[in-house]
């Protein structure tokens, strides 16, 4: 199994940015591709963004290309999502995840590790 703890949200101003972190623990995430989703209040999880194990690939929503990016760095087993120009939308617990397909997904059902989740908010 795999551990995720989220960090790095907060609240934030409309067009200001954030940064946040994903530390995995136990077993090694090197091989996995992983992703960010998010949920607003009353809504369903969404898909953010996805990044293959190698960091060469990357997936985003429609609704945050252009604005975010997604890294990773897999010798310090964390995964990042660089969020800019950011928007009252945009405003939700974030989620990173990992799965041990090869292949990017914004299906949530196919992330089999999950971490607690991050708030953020956009707001003035």
């Amino acid at each position: 199994q795999v551990q995720l703890v989220e960090s790095g949200g907060g609240l934030v101003q409309p067009g200001g940015s954030v940064r946040l972190s994903c530390a995995a623990s136990g077993r090694t995430v090197n091989s996995h591709a992983m992703a960010w989703f998010r949920q607003a209040p009353e809504k369903e999880r969404e898909f953010v963004a996805a990044i293959s194990w190698v960091g060469g690939d990357t997936y985003y929503a429609n609704s945050v290309k252009g604005r975010f990016t997604i890294s990773r760095d897999n010798a310090k087993n964390t995964l990042y999502l660089q969020m800019n120009n950011l928007k009252p939308e945009d405003t939700a617990v974030y989620y990173c995840a990992s799965t041990p397909l090869m292949v990017l997904t914004a299906s949530p059902i196919m992330y089999d590790d999950w971490g607690q989740g991050t708030q953020v908010t956009v707001s003035s």
